[in-house]
């Protein structure tokens, strides 16, 4: 019951926002080029719909394959942080560097060494991903307390053993919460990294019909990606159902 309250919740609050939306534009008369009406832009979609599915085929498989090759340079990352200390303590400014520096900043570098191919998108994407991979990832391998470790090699138990009984069940939460973060990110750094420069994507076809005063359809894009990232939150929270079935039953 509360969590059908909840969804009727969220429905009137966006209905609520919306009809503000469609109020303003009507009532100040904005033309379609400052800020189109929602209605427009849902017309927009419904005939742009084949449009924005040749673009998205670009944008998702560039999400993918950063999301991909983020997680796992993320995951690597944690773990030689974890288990060589000196060489974590090495990596910790490349980690926060990472993040620091704009993305805008380095994408125009990729573009100009990977060409206006999908690899400068994936290489945005994956540079955003591997941060809130490993920093959690990092976390959790350090969430376990030692005495239960210390209790495993009083029983002759190996490193290896250790890690695959206790510490990656312990970890393994901590790595799903990076991931839930980093795919949403990702979908940012490819649209980013499709601004600067591409040929085919969600993010060119928005450069593309700003330059033309379509507003409409950039809202279209905005909308189709905004649907994008929400699919992938419900994912990675599908893989965690499937993963840690106890901890979501511990939530209902």
């Amino acid at each position: 019951m509360k969590k059908f309250l909840d969804r009727i919740l969220v429905i009137f609050v966006v209905a609520i926002v919306l009809g503000f939306w469609e109020g303003a534009v009507r009532l100040f008369r904005l033309p379609p080029y400052v800020l189109p009406a929602p209605s427009l832009v849902l017309l927009s979609f419904g005939r742009d719909v084949w449009l924005l599915l040749y673009h998205a085929e670009v944008t998702v498989l560039e999400v993918g394959l950063g999301l991909g090759l983020g997680a796992l340079v993320g995951i690597i990352v944690a773990l030689l942080a974890f288990y060589v200390a000196p060489l974590g303590q090495a990596l910790k400014p490349f980690l926060v560097g990472s993040q620091v520096i704009p993305v805008f900043a380095v994408a125009p570098l990729l573009v100009l060494w990977f060409g206006f191919g999908i690899w400068p998108k994936v290489a945005v994407a994956a540079m955003i991903v591997f941060f809130p991979v490993a920093v959690n990832l990092l976390d959790g391998l350090r969430s376990l307390g030692p005495e239960l470790v210390e209790v495993f090699q009083a029983l002759g138990a190996s490193e290896r053993k250790i890690f695959r009984i206790v510490r990656a069940p312990a970890a393994l939460p901590f790595l799903l919460s990076g991931l839930r973060v980093g795919a949403t990110l990702a979908l940012v750094g490819a649209t980013v990294g499709e601004w600067v420069g591409a040929s085919r994507g969600l993010g060119y076809l928005m450069v593309q019909a700003n330059a033309r005063l379509r507003l409409d359809r950039v809202f279209a894009a905005i909308l189709f990606l905004t649907l994008l990232g929400l699919g992938l939150f419900w994912f990675v929270g599908l893989l965690e159902r499937l993963l840690l079935p106890r901890r979501y039953n511990l939530r209902l």
